[in-house]
């Protein structure tokens, strides 16, 4: 005979996870109505069933913006699935306004993921960790691996993929991509973003009003 689950608990568990209400369900039973085994599972269910369908060809999606209080930081991604039915679903939106709103928030990311990051940037890394006073009495060996160990760290802090989600900090954006996936079973791809900070690039004029006036009545 299979537990009893409340309806809350299932909303709760299909809140944390986005899977749906029969997979919630089935996952607290077999954990016996503890959630944190649940979501445990689901996740573990959910990575699985995506890497599955990461090599299907997806065309379809949506531009998304995020414009961040102040109008100071704008940011436009574009999410691809594989067909227009799951381009209008709710959870794919959602999934594209949030991946946009975190751009926003971490502006050291350039890149979507680790394989996307160019050789001449980490070379470059490489070259600046290297040569930090820290290091200078370090064995060769001890030192190549520290500057390893700085150079992921760093690399990391440049890819979206390996971001904490800013809403739910216990998993990635690779696994919140992989959820919706799983969630809306299509292939799900983040292919690009362009981040807009104001002002960015221009050269601010460090002439003050009297200099102006004094350069104009000298020139005449």
């Amino acid at each position: 005979m299979s537990q009893k689950i409340s309806v809350e608990i299932i909303k709760e568990l299909r809140s944390k996870t986005g899977a749906g209400m029969m997979d919630c369900k089935k996952a607290l039973q077999a954990s016996k109505g503890q959630i944190d085994i649940a979501i445990e599972n689901l996740r573990k269910k959910g990575l699985a069933t995506a890497e599955k369908k990461s090599a299907r060809i997806a065309t379809e999606g949506v531009v998304q913006s995020y414009i961040h209080a102040g109008y100071r930081i704008g940011v436009i991604v574009e999410l691809n699935c594989e067909t227009d039915f799951v381009a209008r679903q709710v959870e794919f939106n959602n999934l594209a306004k949030n991946i946009a709103m975190q751009l926003a928030a971490c502006q050291s990311v350039n890149y979507i993921s680790l394989d996307d990051i160019p050789n001449e940037i980490v070379i470059s890394e490489k070259n600046v960790e290297s040569a930090k006073e820290d290091l200078l009495n370090k064995s060769e060996e001890v030192k190549a691996k520290i500057i390893d160990a700085r150079i992921k760290k760093r690399l990391k802090e440049m890819s979206l993929m390996d971001q904490s989600f800013i809403k739910t900090p216990e998993i990635s954006i690779e696994e919140l991509v992989k959820q919706h996936i799983s969630l809306l079973g299509e292939n799900i791809i983040i292919r690009r973003f362009e981040r807009f900070i104001l002002g960015e690039g221009l050269k601010r004029r460090s002439d003050n009003f009297t200099q102006e006036v004094s350069k104009m009545i000298y020139n005449n």
